[in-house]
């Protein structure tokens, strides 16, 4: 059973990180910027925005919808007990809308912002179904190192389909394709792969992840009756349990901060530091694989030190890590390559650590549910981050005021996980306490 999940991480990581950390990025920038009007400024739904923050404006739009969506949802998994049906459901959903990318050229940038929204919503809750399997695949003193061996699987995943998208962009003039043609074939290429992975999850994961059986039965037939009422008594009942919000508040906010990271971090680097798109995919394959070594070190290091020590001390890394790329000159790939290699050692452990830490706070049998709260913020979900971030590109002009503003959220994030007593929230769910937080 673990096989399956990890290669569902194998699987969705395609997306994560060939469309939302390499391409998209960029080409949807460049082609807003067909569209914009003389000012620079494109107007979907008739507002008027800059044309470089519409990328990162799409993705909050898109994480605000799949808020309500992963929530709803949630709660009809733990209700019926369906939750591989629902999560390779909605994965293929995002398959498609991925594979439609390769319609995004010329001046479509309302295609690309429909599409991306689209995929997002749909990995995002995806991946929130499959974090509730994480309780029943190992015994508590067992999560962190599975969680991360599962990171280490996406990453693997990602970086391997990046490789040979990098190889079809190097060569697109040896095949005849223009370099455009060719980032459109490497954004459906995330969507088929996505797509044929997401059979192992399909054959060998159990249908139910950690609902009650006897309460999966009740709904089996009657999957959406009452949903919208369980989901407000589950809210509800989330405020009995306010350590439990509170590291999901730390989490939320540190996150954040992360996922806009990987998120804008090809945009940064193309449009501020004048990398080339060469420089950009090689950039990602290096966090691609320093991430695998990443997580499984920093795995390695909370058996010794605990979960919440190495979340802080990553935290801690990726201060230095934006304080750096801040600084970082213009038109040097060996910095920028250095900056990848720095992303990629914090990267993998602290989200890794991060959710098989969550996974001893849920109450048994609502699984599904509060991992959808968790994954608001989770690979490609952020929303807060690329607001602030669109925000000060907004109002300044300039990407490097974009990138430190997201400083306060590792501030604040480190702040308040610091003040979370993991062992009495562990307690107050009824689960048993790991040996070592």
């Amino acid at each position: 059973m673990q096989f399956g999940w990890y290669i569902n991480d194998w699987a969705n990581a395609a997306f994560s990180a060939t469309v939302l950390t390499v391409f998209l990025g960029p080409y949807l920038t460049t082609v807003a910027k067909n569209a914009a009007d003389a000012a620079g400024d494109v107007h979907p739904l008739g507002l008027s925005i800059r044309a470089g923050s519409f990328f990162p404006y799409t993705v909050s739009f898109s994480v605000l919808i799949s808020v309500a969506v992963m929530l709803l949802t949630g709660t009809v998994a733990d209700r019926t007990g369906r939750h591989k049906e629902l999560m390779c459901g909605f994965a293929y959903v995002g398959a498609l809308a991925t594979m439609g990318m390769f319609l995004l050229d010329g001046d479509r940038y309302l295609l690309g912002g429909a599409l991306l929204v689209v995929a997002n919503i749909a990995y995002a809750v995806s991946v929130a179904l499959s974090y509730a399997y994480l309780p029943g695949l190992a015994a508590p003193d067992e999560r962190d190192a599975v969680s991360s061996k599962g990171w280490a699987y996406g990453y693997a995943g990602g970086g391997l389909l990046l490789i040979a998208n990098l190889a079809l962009f190097e060569g697109h003039d040896a095949l005849g394709v223009s370099s455009g043609t060719a980032v459109r074939i490497c954004l459906a290429s995330a969507g088929l792969w996505w797509a044929l992975f997401t059979i192992v999850p399909l054959l060998w994961l159990p249908s139910r992840a950690g609902a009650a059986p006897e309460r999966a039965a009740a709904n089996a037939d009657r999957p959406t009756a009452g949903s919208l009422r369980e989901l407000g008594r589950t809210l509800k009942s989330m405020r009995k349990h306010p350590l439990t919000l509170l590291y999901l508040a730390a989490f939320l906010c540190y996150n954040d901060g992360i996922q806009t990271v990987v998120s804008q971090a090809s945009l940064y680097g193309s449009e501020e530091l004048g990398m080339e798109q060469t420089s950009l995919v090689t950039a990602v394959l290096l966090v691609q694989v320093v991430a695998i070594g990443g997580a499984l070190l920093l795995g390695r290091i909370a058996r010794r030190y605990g979960a919440k020590r190495t979340i802080l001390g990553s935290l801690v890394g990726w201060v230095v890590t934006l304080a750096l790329g801040y600084f970082m000159p213009a038109h040097q790939p060996l910095w920028f390559y250095a900056l990848a290699c720095m992303i990629g050692l914090v990267l993998g452990g602290s989200q890794a650590l991060s959710r098989s830490l969550f996974s001893h706070l849920i109450p048994p049998g609502r699984e599904a549910e509060y991992f959808s709260l968790y994954k608001v913020s989770d690979r490609g979900t952020s929303w807060m981050g690329p607001l602030v971030f669109g925000l000060a590109y907004q109002l300044t002009g300039s990407y490097r005021s974009a990138i430190i503003s997201l400083l306060v959220f590792f501030v604040i994030g480190f702040a308040v996980l610091v003040k979370v007593p993991l062992r009495r929230a562990i307690e107050a769910v009824g689960n048993p306490v790991p040996e070592r937080l």
